[in-house]
């Protein structure tokens, strides 16, 4: 099993593996792993590949549908597939994300990620029990960014403090928030990465409304 066969292996589902990391004896990951492969969306065409699929109509379609993709890759690998849902207790996917040396800790605190920016989502991951050569790791690019997911914020509840969940909700309930709540979080956008990122504003606007119905 190579990188290239696994990419391969996810395109048609509009999955990318978005980094992983050579693991043994790490006690949250089962038995025998010996690389972990953390997988997103493939963009463009994720969303319209998405909302095409048969759990769309029913509840929690994006969770269910991870779980039938994602848990098929697994069985035809002989590995195991983890999700960063269906907890407690949650996998430890933001801990994962920064071992994999293409996911950093960004100046707001959010994950960022070398393709994806602010926008980045996991939707599983592939414990394997071989070795496997996992994408190299990349310098962090907010060491040479101007920042400016630091001053998005119309309100500031996001920032090197932290997050301030409820004035964040109270923000989005203003006539100013139906910006965010139609295109995605400010701060998220205003990533260069991010910008640079096709992923479509109808996805961002199904997430804001999961985070505030």
């Amino acid at each position: 099993m190579t990188q290239a066969s696994l990419v391969a292996l996810c395109a048609p589902h509009f999955l990318t593996v978005l980094g992983g990391f050579a693991c043994e004896d790490d006690p949250d990951l089962p038995a025998g792993t010996r690389t972990l492969l953390l997988l997103g969306p493939l963009e463009p065409g994720f969303w319209p590949h998405l909302t095409a699929q048969p759990e769309w109509a029913g509840p929690d379609p994006v969770d269910r549908w991870s779980r039938r993709v994602i848990g098929r890759l697994a069985c035809d690998l002989g590995a195991k597939a983890l999700f960063p849902f269906g907890g407690p207790p949650y996998h430890p996917f933001y801990r994962w994300a920064l071992r994999t040396g293409r996911v950093w800790d960004s100046p707001v605190r959010l994950l960022v990620q070398a393709d994806q920016g602010l926008l980045v989502s996991f939707r599983g991951a592939l414990a394997l029990k071989e070795r496997v050569e996992v994408p190299p790791p990349l310098p962090r690019p907010c060491d040479t960014c101007p920042q400016p997911c630091l001053t998005a914020c119309p309100v500031a509840v996001l920032g090197p403090q932290g997050y301030d969940v409820p004035a964040c909700h109270q923000y989005l309930n203003t006539v100013p928030g139906v910006d965010c709540m139609g295109n995605g979080c400010a701060v998220r956008r205003a990533c260069p990465l991010s910008a640079a990122y096709a992923r479509l504003p109808e996805q961002s606007a199904y997430h804001m409304r999961q985070f505030h119905p």
